[in-house]
């Protein structure tokens, strides 16, 4: 194959590195290597119908969601989305977005996905880090898709704390009214996918949602890279 050729000309001045355990990638792995791809645990469809009644059912904004796998403390799929998005790992994004593209591929089609829009950063926190890793995410769903994304649909127009160690109800006060329409032409009438790297409480992709249905966007589906519960 062209890209395994291509990866041992790579591997020859500069060797991959699995990001997960930091091994030295085969020319036939592409960015996680066979055995650490091989732990990641998929999200059972109990947990995902479980997680959609407590994080939005109630409040009518989402329409459904799918988070691909499981994230827990230091398990592989949180050293891949570290990698991501501290290491300036970009193709891990595109890659993580192409396995949501095919294993949400049916979902996709029966809910009439239109338009991809990553969940944005605040421009400080993106001029911080330098990008916003929903983005690679989001162009990974795009590319095996051919379904449009768009980092100007959306802006964060509050800076926002880090809410790693903020409760529910503390996270959903922390992004109140966070998010504005940008482009409101752009979502008009359609049926939106919000992409983030990891749902927790759920609060972030609820407040966007919101802002894009008054904007006028038609109906909201979720997908993200992984869950915490």
């Amino acid at each position: 194959m062209k890209s395994e050729y291509l990866n041992k000309i790579f591997d020859f001045f500069l060797p991959r590195v699995c990001p997960s355990c930091n091994n030295k990638l085969k020319s036939s792995e592409e960015i996680v290597c066979d055995y650490c791809f091989s732990k990641l645990k998929l999200t059972p469809e109990s947990l995902i119908k479980t997680e959609f009644e407590k994080k939005f059912a109630t409040k009518n904004f989402i329409n459904d969601f799918h988070p691909i796998f499981v994230f827990e403390s230091g398990n592989e799929i949180q050293h891949i989305i570290h990698s991501l998005k501290y290491n300036k790992q970009f193709r891990i994004g595109i890659f993580l977005g192409k396995i949501i593209a095919n294993q949400l591929n049916e979902k996709l089609i029966e809910w009439k996905i239109e338009l991809i829009i990553p969940i944005p950063l605040h421009r400080l926190k993106k001029a911080e880090r330098g990008y916003n890793q929903s983005e690679f995410i989001a162009k990974g769903i795009s590319i095996e898709t051919k379904i449009p994304y768009s980092r100007k649909a959306i802006h964060r127009k509050k800076f926002t704390e880090t809410q790693t160690h903020l409760s529910a109800l503390e996270r959903q006060q922390n992004v109140k009214d966070a998010f504005k329409v940008v482009n409101k032409k752009l979502i008009e009438g359609k049926n939106i996918l919000l992409v983030d790297d990891v749902i927790t409480t759920g609060s972030t992709i609820t407040e966007c949602a919101k802002v894009l249905l008054k904007e006028g966007a038609k109906n909201i589906y979720a997908a993200s890279v992984a869950i915490a519960e």
